[in-house]
């Protein structure tokens, strides 16, 4: 009898012991995010030699320049350039709009400023001017997008102190501020301030109930939204996603949502950790409360993403989505339901146009499959997508790409 009580006791401590198991194994499975044709939902089974590949028309709207330190000619190297990253497009007024951070070398270095080109057809544009002017030592800015805002063009722009927006928030003295583009003086206007301690990463987009909303990381890196913008410039509430280590090994970037049929909100996070994976969290009251990010199962090289819905019906997600290559390519993937990414393709963004006689011999460090291309910026506009990204974080570019090229992917076969 004792030996059969034990055996029983055994087995169910066996049996709770499984269930615990496979329940730890589910919740820990990845969240479905990718889901493709051949290697199904298993992110390590992508065959990246044989995805298709997306065709478009590309041109150069800031070029690479020698920054104010260069060392001699034949010695000059990438970290001799100034830098150009953070580019954001808009459609407005008749023609397009790009800006972007523009610094004396390096990513974010003091007297980094925000500068702007306007182009009729998004392949030709004008030189840059500067937004914000340069700013004296320790003082910088980075860009942070271009809103239209009760029909007034508006860039916003995260103002720091020191080398990077991160650190001790009494050492930054971080603020997010928006710049009010005027016509009639042909110039860009200081026009207030959003937001202390804060740095968002595109802009603001409305709610089903009229607010605006755009997230917000802190000079800590932890992750809020940012809900209000309409009855002033400065009238916002913030609500918490995720901080810095609430979450184990998962160290949340750069954030990008969009808003479902239903009202939740549907998020997607670059992940510094070492996933190389997206991060996923969803929020079913307009950003207010956030269920705790989860790891997907769509891969990321490190670096930042963004999504768009087309007036085709469904979403496309621009990122750099082969961690093997890190920087080195950039992938569309598309949505028809805005969930479940069901095909991913590769943009066949060529090498630009040989750099100026002071440069060549920088020349192959841009070239295709070898540059760095990354940050993308999307809008749609006259049934094309037009895709901004820096090369190198040295060259502002775009990418044209035609909406039914991407329609054929998700007609075609891929089985």
């Amino acid at each position: 009898m004792k030996h059969l009580i034990y055996t029983l006791t055994l087995l169910t401590s066996i049996t709770a012991a499984l269930v615990t198991a496979v329940a730890a194994e589910k919740s820990e499975s990845p969240v479905i995010v990718l889901n493709l044709p051949g290697s199904g939902t298993d992110p390590a089974a992508i065959d990246y030699q044989s995805l298709p590949v997306l065709k478009g028309e590309h041109a150069i709207i800031n070029p690479a320049a020698l920054g104010p330190y260069p060392r001699k000619s034949d010695k000059i190297d990438l970290r001799d350039l100034r830098l150009n990253l953070h580019n954001y497009l808009i459609y407005h007024d008749g023609k397009f709009w790009c800006i972007w951070s523009d610094g004396p070398r390096i990513e974010d270095e003091p007297t980094q400023e925000i500068k702007y080109a306007t182009s009729v057809d998004g392949l030709h544009w004008s030189p840059a001017k500067s937004v914000t002017g340069t700013p004296e030592k320790p003082h910088a800015f980075i860009a942070r997008g271009l809103w239209l805002r009760d029909g007034q063009l508006l860039i916003l722009a995260a103002k720091y102190q020191g080398h990077g927006a991160f650190g001790p928030p009494d050492k930054k003295h971080l603020e997010l501020v928006a710049y009010r583009w005027e016509p009639q003086q042909d110039k860009w206007v200081y026009e207030g301030k959003l937001y202390d301690n804060a740095i968002n990463n595109f802009p603001p987009q409305k709610l089903p109930s009229d607010n605006w909303i755009l997230t917000r990381r802190d000079s800590r890196f932890n992750v809020s939204v940012l809900i209000g913008g309409v009855k002033a410039l400065d009238d916002w509430q913030s609500f918490p996603v995720v901080g810095v280590k609430q979450v184990s090994g998962f160290r949340p970037d750069e954030p990008i949502f969009w808003v479902l049929p239903d009202n939740s909100l549907y998020a997607l996070f670059r992940d510094n950790g070492k996933s190389q994976r997206l991060f996923f969290s969803t929020s079913q009251d307009e950003g207010r409360t956030w269920d705790t990010p989860v790891l997907s199962n769509f891969p990321n090289a490190k670096s930042k993403l963004f999504s768009l819905a087309t007036s085709h019906g469904y979403r496309v997600l621009v990122l750099n989505a082969n961690p093997q290559v890190n920087r080195r390519e950039l992938h569309l993937a598309v949505s028809p339901d805005n969930k479940t990414f069901t095909r991913l393709a590769k943009l066949e963004i060529p090498s630009p146009a040989e750099l100026p006689a002071e440069l060549a011999s920088l020349n192959k460090k841009f070239s295709a499959g070898i540059a760095s291309l990354q940050y993308p910026h999307v809008i749609e506009h006259d049934d094309s997508l037009y895709i901004a990204f820096s090369r190198n974080k040295l060259q502002t570019e775009v990418f044209r790409v035609k909406l039914t090229d991407i329609d054929a992917l998700l007609k075609a076969d891929h089985n």
